[in-house]
């Protein structure tokens, strides 16, 4: 059993079940409780916790599905390239979006940090929480921060913007697909976008769009405003 559970097969099947069962759920209750990959999540969490096999031995297969986030995130490319007449006529509001999304996060992170008076370590941990976990952690490190963190952060952001973003885009009507894509990827990053292309074409290319816009964004206004 022991040399079963250590084979990678192994913590790829349990991935795609714990996903297949969270779209399963998604499909028979339409709620922002029920996105695919938050069950998924705390699927593998409840497995790891009450069943013999450990966290090293699910990361074995679980870190090869983690390894095509990259390619997955290039493919954007061509949606991104399919829209690129949208592109060019909004040009402007887009990068705006980005901004005023970037500029939201930080600040939202700097404030509460301010007022629940967290320390520097912490703050810069954090404070990168909206953009890809290559460059969370490289704004954290640079000012001391937390790698563990930055990337916990960053994960959590995801899932938090995966399960509610879709919920509050039709809450407060929003029917524009360019801005709702530019909301889920400046907000959300890839776990962002892969709820923005459940809803479209142009949702997922405007929102693997804003993860690259956001991530850039996010370090300038992190080295100018931040001291990171």
């Amino acid at each position: 059993m022991e040399n079963l559970l250590a084979l990678p097969v192994c913590g790829i099947i349990i991935t795609i079940a714990c996903y297949m069962i969270g779209t399963w759920a998604r499909k028979l209750i339409a709620s922002p409780f029920t996105n695919p990959m938050v069950i998924a999540n705390i699927l593998i969490i409840l497995i790891i916790l009450y069943t013999p096999l450990t966290l090293n031995q699910y990361l074995a297969g679980g870190n090869m599905i983690t390894m095509f986030i990259g390619p997955v995130t290039v493919i954007l490319a061509l949606r991104i390239y399919r829209q690129r007449a949208q592109l060019k006529a909004n040009i402007i509001p887009i990068l705006g979006g980005c901004i005023a999304g970037s500029a939201a996060s930080l600040f939202s992170v700097w404030g509460l940090c301010k007022l629940f008076r967290l320390d520097q370590v912490i703050t810069m941990s954090i404070l990168p929480k909206s953009v890809t976990t290559a460059i969370a952690l490289e704004l954290s490190r640079r000012n001391g921060g937390l790698g563990g963190l930055a990337v916990s952060a960053v994960i959590v952001t995801g899932i938090t913007c995966a399960a509610f973003g879709p919920f509050f885009i039709k809450i407060f009507k929003l029917k524009d697909p360019l801005a709702a894509g530019i909301a889920l990827g400046s907000s959300g990053h890839a776990i962002g976008t892969a709820a923005a292309i459940e809803l479209g074409e142009t949702e997922g290319a405007m929102s693997g769009l804003a993860i690259g816009l956001s991530g850039i964004i996010t370090s300038v206004m992190c080295i100018l405003l931040f001291q990171v």
